[in-house]
């Protein structure tokens, strides 16, 4: 846990505000249709508090982590899956989760955000979701700042292996915080979920 804890470190302290050098920037930066038979989550990042905090996100829902990226400020990362129900992850100094009932065609969206934590700031995920009542949503002039202001990014080999060298460490944070969101309200879990009417 300690080695994962000065990796985190590390980045903030080399990476800080710029993307993370395991990343590439996307060619192009247009994202086109879905396919008919898949979903796409684009996970977002915009916010000046906790910027040079890099965060690693992963795919949970088979209940072992796989890699969709590694995310810093100013970026997002297009995650193209098949429907049904998921779970994803983000790392930094703790791991938090959001749910997902996807369905085919359509595009999700997340932002990881960043709240206080006890060695440094702690990321979440929030679903944005199709309800102008929600605090993050698809019908406020934020999200289209935040579409603005975000760069696509995609993985290399240099963050794979990476997630290939952390592995343990990963696998640690995610069966201790998972057995946390487990215990969570439906009401919680709910705030924390995107649901089929949410995607565009």
């Amino acid at each position: 846990m300690k080695r994962f804890f000065c990796i985190i470190t590390l980045y903030t302290i080399v990476l800080g505000g710029c993307a993370s050098s395991e990343m590439r920037v996307a060619e192009n930066q247009t994202l086109g249709p879905v396919s008919p038979v898949k979903s796409r989550v684009v996970f977002m990042r915009s916010s000046f508090f906790g910027s040079g905090i890099h965060a690693s996100i992963f795919d949970v829902t088979s209940g072992g982590p796989e890699l969709i990226g590694i995310i810093s400020n100013g970026t997002k990362i297009a995650h193209e899956t098949y429907p049904g129900k998921k779970i994803y992850m983000v790392v930094s100094e703790a791991a938090n989760f959001m749910r997902a009932y996807l369905e085919a065609g359509k595009t999700y969206y997340g932002r990881v955000t960043q709240g206080n934590g006890v060695w440094e700031e702690r990321l979440f995920l929030h679903p944005i979701k199709n309800d102008p009542d929600s605090a993050f949503n698809t019908l406020s002039d934020e999200f289209q700042k935040w579409q603005r202001k975000t760069k696509l990014v995609e993985t290399t080999e240099l963050s794979r292996q990476w997630a290939r060298d952390n592995i343990l460490d990963i696998r640690e944070k995610y069966f201790e915080y998972y057995a946390k969101w487990e215990n969570k309200t439906r009401k919680e879990k709910e705030q924390l979920t995107l649901q089929p009417y949410d995607g565009m």
